[in-house]
């Protein structure tokens, strides 16, 4: 099996891509599989760490206001499908398989020319704009939201599979989680984080969080990450609070292993990517969402909040936020065990366990179609 992959931009878009190359080499060990992005996206880092062959268009996203700058976006998206027939010529897929960003366009159009089977992937609850005009051309649209397949053009060609994720996930329970991470068995863990790169707004209620509660509550651990362009931001504060004396925080710029984190945790604060949510989906978390404001199309809002009005999420909009509200919001689920259980069991109702299978599986009928 030769598989393409296509997808980049943002890690939102590259880390299904990723999930998706390691089911296939999950099961079958022997094929092949290669990337496209952009010169200088994020999934040059993130793919040439994996280990995989990389190929580059040049290709860029249009902007929403009126800019010259979208003239070249324009006369990119005409001539890079040319230069994308020249990469499947020579690598030969079997099929190409898109996760998004702007770069998938031309990939995915030039596979459907040549006449290679083709797939294109949606983690958000509504679609993008390359996903819906990509709809057309590809032969599969999977989704990780029930709610997007009525946003398609072509919904006879989508199939809800949910969001592919890291084999680590749901590796561990709670209980070895936290005999890993030297956590008391019995402590009230919070999780929070904004991303990779961090998130200024969630950093700044984190930090008042643990001043007004955390510090003075020891049987609470508090695990947060700043990400990496605000750590030496946050980590100022934190230690000008002295919270850097309380040894019930673990105050971090990054965490490494997630899957762990996470089900070590009673309560994660965090962003609502796609990604993030259906970890937590996957592992029956009670969360608090605070969507980023700076997203196309305002997606992670939609995202939790098509979980939050289903009683799955609780959800916070960096504009409504107070120290006093946010105090309020996590305290209301960190001490009632209840409600952590009802959390979990309602997002749960939005993950698909067997997401990687049945994304394999379908691959296969594709390319033998």
């Amino acid at each position: 099996m030769r598989v393409l992959m296509t997808g980049g931009g943002t890690g939102g878009h590259v880390y299904p891509a990723l999930a998706i190359a390691s089911v296939i080499k999950q099961n079958d060990p022997t094929a092949e599989i290669a990337f496209v992005g952009t010169p200088a996206g994020i999934e040059n880092k993130l793919v040439g760490a994996a280990g995989y062959k990389m190929y580059h268009v040049d290709v860029k996203g249009f902007r929403r206001s009126l800019s010259l700058k979208n003239i070249k976006a324009a006369y990119l998206a005409f001539v890079s499908p040319y230069k994308a027939k020249k990469i499947i010529r020579d690598f030969k897929p079997d099929i190409v398989i898109g996760t998004g960003g702007y770069v998938s366009w031309p990939i995915l159009v030039a596979a459907s020319k040549l006449g290679v089977a083709g797939a294109v992937h949606e983690s958000n609850a509504v679609p993008g704009m390359t996903v819906r005009k990509l709809a057309s051309y590809v032969d599969r649209v999977y989704v990780n939201y029930e709610e997007s397949i009525d946003l398609l053009s072509h919904k006879e060609k989508a199939m809800r599979v949910g969001c592919p994720l890291r084999l680590d996930f749901e590796a561990v329970d709670k209980k070895t989680a936290r005999k890993k991470l030297s956590i008391p068995e019995d402590a009230k863990v919070l999780l929070s984080f904004g991303g990779s790169l961090g998130a200024e707004q969630v950093n700044f209620a984190m930090l008042d969080f643990m001043e007004d509660y955390v510090k003075d509550h020891p049987q609470v651990v508090h695990i947060h990450a700043t990400g990496s362009i605000e750590w030496e931001i946050a980590t100022d504060i934190f230690k000008k609070r002295g919270l850097d004396k309380c040894p019930n925080i673990r105050f971090v710029e990054y965490i490494n292993d997630m899957p762990l984190q996470m089900a070590a945790a009673d309560v994660v604060v965090s962003r609502s990517g796609a990604n993030a949510v259906s970890e937590l989906a996957l592992l029956k978390k009670a969360a608090l969402f605070i969507p980023s404001p700076n997203v196309t199309d305002n997606q992670q809002f939609k995202n939790a909040n098509a979980i939050a009005e289903k009683g799955g999420a609780l959800l916070i909009e960096e504009k409504d936020i107070t120290r006093e509200k946010i105090a309020e919001l996590i305290t209301s689920v960190l001490n009632n065990k209840e409600k952590q259980i009802s959390l979990g069991e309602n997002i749960y109702k939005f993950a698909v366990p067997d997401a990687n299978k049945k994304i394999y599986e379908d691959i296969c009928r594709l390319i033998s179609r």
